[in-house]
């Protein structure tokens, strides 16, 4: 598959990741042209000043890894991304709120942080570990009527959790696909044939640790 790097989101959330990994991982990013990075808030400002001149986009996590913080709080940590140089936003879905089936909370949840977002891309990572199927097209129908921009699979963080499944990108893919919203594919993805899988599925976008290996395969 042909540019395959213009797909990928060079990802690094480890929590004992250093500085050096990140001037790495930037590094990384700027010499196989990937379409971004996926890190931490706090290294916003510093992916901003690597990345300085460069078209990698600067992608952060709120919410990051659970979803339960309140509303109010994955908003003030959108503005305060933003304000340090993010382009984009990857929020985690509140998945209690989802199986208890409180639906108006999800939904106001995912808006309350789009509207933080202004004009930049707000993805919604709905932890389809976590969800039985018809939850995975229940939280994307709510995530198009939050008029969010993405859903994305996975944190990562799920013990024992596979992350991104090409059966659920397809259902994600299907349900969102007409409304315009795309699928970002995370979680799991270590090498060439699990990441053309995955666009295959309907991802539009991947994030992976593993870009290096992936475009060097």
């Amino acid at each position: 598959m042909e540019n395959i790097n213009r797909h990928i989101e060079h990802t690094l959330l480890k929590q004992d990741a250093k500085k050096e990994d990140f001037i790495k991982l930037f590094k990384e990013a700027k010499e196989h042209n990937f379409l971004g990075v996926c890190i931490n808030p706090n290294y916003v400002s510093l992916a901003k000043k690597e990345l300085e001149g460069t078209d990698v986009k600067i992608v952060t996590v709120v919410g990051f890894p659970l979803g339960a913080n309140k509303s109010e709080v994955k908003a003030f940590e959108t503005q305060k991304a933003i304000e340090d140089g993010a382009d984009e936003i990857d929020m985690v879905l509140n998945v209690t709120a989802l199986k208890d089936k409180d639906y108006n909370f999800v939904l106001n949840d995912i808006k309350t942080v789009k509207n933080a977002c202004g004009t930049r891309p707000l993805k919604v990572i709905l932890e389809t570990d976590l969800l039985e199927k018809t939850e995975i097209k229940k939280a994307c129908e709510l995530c198009i009527e939050a008029k969010a921009d993405f859903v994305k699979t996975s944190t990562g963080f799920v013990k024992g959790g596979v992350g991104a499944k090409a059966e659920d990108v397809k259902l994600m893919f299907d349900t969102v696909s007409p409304y315009g919203l795309k699928v970002k594919a995370s979680g799991g993805i270590r090498d060439k044939e699990a990441a053309i899988k995955m666009l295959e599925a309907g991802a539009e976008r991947l994030g992976t640790s593993s870009g290096v290996k992936i475009v060097e395969q």
